[in-house]
């Protein structure tokens, strides 16, 4: 910590104020940029335990940055420069895409984010659990959804991407209604799933993700 430019709080939430602690005179000294990632833990909170006068931004990955492909977050504390988030955002952009959040946007980003991976990992098995119940192998029931499911997200980015750049492009729902022809297989199964009470499970999935992301950091 007293020789690095940049200081990346990596640790469990719980030990945040004795790692803090245990490096404050290192930190103190030499005034690097601190980066944390521990979650739950506002920037208020990590100011009153560093030295006066620290910069810090908090970044939020999530489980793909172990393939590249993360959505991170970032906000920026009281004394952190723009300079110091872009500085943050050059090594997040490594393992993926970066967005510069306020922080009271945080608890929405936990469960759009950070939380929602293990949402549509149950999609997937529940998926490829349909496949199985129709006699398809286990394992090549994952292997198609998963292709299908990263090729929608990859159609929907690139949409994104053209309404960015050009203000042309279709939304999701404009995606939905292009694959849905009428009276056909597609339309069956959104009605199945909506009768089921889908859209209302996902949606109640975010509020309670948000819910318990504020308790922790209350």
């Amino acid at each position: 910590a007293a020789a690095a430019d940049v200081v990346v709080l990596a640790v469990k939430p719980r030990v945040v104020p004795a790692v803090t602690a245990r490096i404050s005179d290192a930190l103190a000294a030499s005034r690097p940029l601190v980066v944390s990632i521990a979650a739950g833990i506002g920037l208020a909170r990590l100011e009153s335990l560093l030295p006066e006068g620290a910069r810090v931004v908090r970044a939020m990955p999530n489980m793909a940055a172990g393939v590249g492909q993360s959505m991170t977050a970032l906000t920026a504390g009281s004394r952190a420069e723009a300079r110091d988030v872009e500085q943050v955002r050059a090594l997040t952009d490594l393992v993926g895409r970066t967005v510069v959040l306020e922080e009271r946007d945080l608890s929405a980003f936990v469960s759009l984010a950070s939380s929602s991976p293990a949402f549509v990992l149950t999609l997937i098995e529940a998926l490829a659990r349909g496949g199985l119940l129709e006699g398809m192998p286990k394992a090549q029931a994952v292997e198609i959804v998963t292709q299908a499911v990263l090729g929608t997200a990859l159609m929907v980015q690139a949409e994104a991407d053209r309404r960015a750049s050009t203000g042309s492009g279709r939304s999701p729902a404009d995606l939905v209604d292009s694959v849905c022809s009428p009276g056909g297989t597609t339309v069956a199964g959104l009605v199945a799933l909506e009768r089921a009470g889908f859209s209302d499970a996902l949606i109640r999935a975010v509020q309670a993700t948000v819910a318990r992301d504020r308790e922790l950091g209350a």
